[in-house]
């Protein structure tokens, strides 16, 4: 036992001793940030490193993913480790000296950090292959901003072929720096997308029983849309109903013959979330019915709920507590944003964890997806060191 508690301790140190190359690397990649499907020049940032730590790397996997394969001198178990790389179109205002280059794309949720994060521990772990029984996949997964999103592309490329157990970690503006949020359980939506097109018939202002006003109809399909979840769904299961796009008209007087609603649900349960799409067909269809208008819907169907399940998560819980502090590591709370990792529960056993990242400094505390987003790079020594944990519990 003092044998892996000694290696252990040896590549935390070897961590800690890259932390200035952790952040320049997460500097680079702020700089330059891609949209998802089209983090080219970030795939290649990427694949140079893993291969000057001597991993085995496979690329274009679903797109533009990628993996660093680390081979342990000894059978074991494969445990996979996944970090997202995209940015979003949001223009960065931070006045810092890696502020991105590249005109309305940033880094605004933090996968800078969590590829910059995996990276060091990729090169850690490399250093002490020798003692390791068993086999890590570091993958680096594009696209997880952008609905379908690159885990399914990848998982239907195989990427988890032969791998036993797959592990996540998010930073978190809300969380102070040093604790983390573990939990067993649905944590995360699913998130589907919907647009409504209706068709009435248009004509002069004044004139309105001579028309179909597709406004009046929209208008009444978005107040109905918000009684679903009032009305039709059980007060004790979760769901959301938002409307953000309603696009109708083109002057003040005249009536307009097409209106667009865009939307998006947020469920857990997999049979709430067929009953609201059920409950929208059903209102919009009879609502443009009553007014004598025709509608058209597409329906999006985008990432799972993601549900961790309970016996990796208490034991990542209990890790993560001989590492951080039993007070350090607190409940995750579950929130109706998504994420794509849910694929990947589907698939293997594992869990995905939250990670702190927040300081005393106001610049840290901006919530993700803000144009002044930004984070304590201390906190990604803290997700390597919980991936290196966790790759020690199984191949060590």
């Amino acid at each position: 036992m003092r044998q892996k508690a000694d290696l252990l301790n040896d590549i935390f140190i070897e961590l800690e001793n890259n932390y200035d190359e952790m952040v320049s690397w997460r500097r680079h990649m702020h700089q330059y940030p891609e949209l998802s499907f089209k983090e080219v020049q970030t795939a290649k940032y990427i694949e140079e490193k893993l291969v000057s730590f001597g991993l085995d790397v496979k690329t274009n996997i679903g797109g533009n993913g990628l993996i660093g394969i680390l081979q342990g001198d000894q059978p074991g178990k494969t445990v996979a480790f996944r970090a997202d790389f995209d940015a979003l179109a949001i223009t960065d205002e931070k006045d810092v000296p890696y502020k991105s280059l590249n005109s309305g794309v940033m880094h605004a949720c933090g996968h800078d950090g969590h590829t910059a994060a995996l990276l060091g521990a990729a090169q850690a772990l490399s250093k002490f292959r020798a003692q390791l029984k068993g086999k890590i996949i570091f993958i680096f997964q594009h696209a997880e901003e952008l609905p379908p999103g690159g885990a399914k592309f990848m998982i239907e490329e195989n990427v988890l072929d032969g791998v036993d157990y797959i592990f996540g970690a998010h930073l978190a503006s809300d969380i102070p720096l040093g604790q983390v949020a573990v939990g067993a359980g649905y944590k995360m939506a699913a998130v589907d997308k919907f647009e409504i097109v209706i068709e009435g018939k248009g004509g002069h202002g004044a004139r309105p029983q001579n028309t179909v006003d597709s406004i009046v109809i929209g208008s009444e399909v978005v107040n109905s849309l918000q009684k679903i979840v009032s009305r039709r769904i059980s007060p004790l299961q979760s769901a959301v109903v938002t409307i953000g796009v309603f696009h109708a008209g083109s002057a003040f007087n005249i009536i307009a013959n097409t209106a667009r609603l865009e939307g998006t649900v947020r469920t857990f349960d997999e049979k709430v979330r067929q009953q609201v799409k059920e409950e929208i067909h059903s209102i919009v269809k009879g609502i443009t019915e009553a007014f004598h208008a025709s509608y058209k819907i597409d329906y999006l169907h985008g990432y799972p709920a993601l549900f961790n399940p309970q016996e990796e998560t208490e034991m990542v819980k209990n890790l993560l507590t001989e590492v951080f502090s039993a007070e350090s590591v607190i409940e995750i709370e579950p929130g109706m944003g998504a994420e794509d990792f849910a694929y990947f529960l589907q698939e293997r056993p594992g869990t995905y964890f939250k990670v702190g990242s927040r300081n005393n400094d106001e610049r840290t505390h901006f919530p993700h997806h803000h144009p002044n987003f930004d984070f304590d790079e201390k906190a990604l020594l803290n997700i390597g060191k919980s991936f290196v944990k966790i790759a020690s519990h199984y191949l060590v």
